[in-house]
């Protein structure tokens, strides 16, 4: 899915929050939405050690190349993987999730990340992507030795 749908979907999510629970303090609202599309960064991180740039804009261009190429391989029946984005493991939302027992801002965080991960799962299941991506840390590393 791409950013700005992810800051729409985000700041609807948090709208919705706030409606139902008005009293909730706003850095808290400010903080489930900034995780909803923070989490992200892993996806600059990966392309901007990919392309040898820090540039954002080259950074979407990459991920634009990339999509056409995955598209023409889903074409050819050709499914592998695609780049490791680490925020959206399941271990890594485990390890916010055990931090929210220490940290109410974790909590929040954890809420962001929960919603901007189920609005991704939505987006690759309904455009039969769901095998680009690994959800699994551990897999991870186990693939690459």
């Amino acid at each position: 899915m791409i950013p700005r749908w992810h800051i729409l979907l985000g700041a609807i999510f948090t709208g919705i929050i706030w409606f139902f629970i008005p009293t909730l303090n706003w850095v808290y609202l400010l903080t489930i939405f900034l995780a909803s599309v923070l989490i992200d960064l892993d996806h600059y991180f990966c392309a901007a050690y990919k392309i040898k740039k820090l540039s954002l804009l080259r950074c979407l261009d990459y991920y634009t190349a990339l999509n056409k190429k995955h598209e023409i391989e889903k074409k050819r029946g050709i499914r592998q993987k695609g780049d490791f984005h680490i925020f959206h493991t399941v271990e890594f939302h485990t390890l916010i999730a055990i931090l929210s027992y220490f940290s109410l801002y974790f909590f929040f965080i954890f809420i962001g990340m929960i919603f901007h991960s189920l609005c991704d799962l939505f987006w690759l299941l309904s455009k039969d992507r769901i095998y680009l991506r690994e959800y699994f840390f551990f897999n991870q590393i186990k693939d690459k030795f």
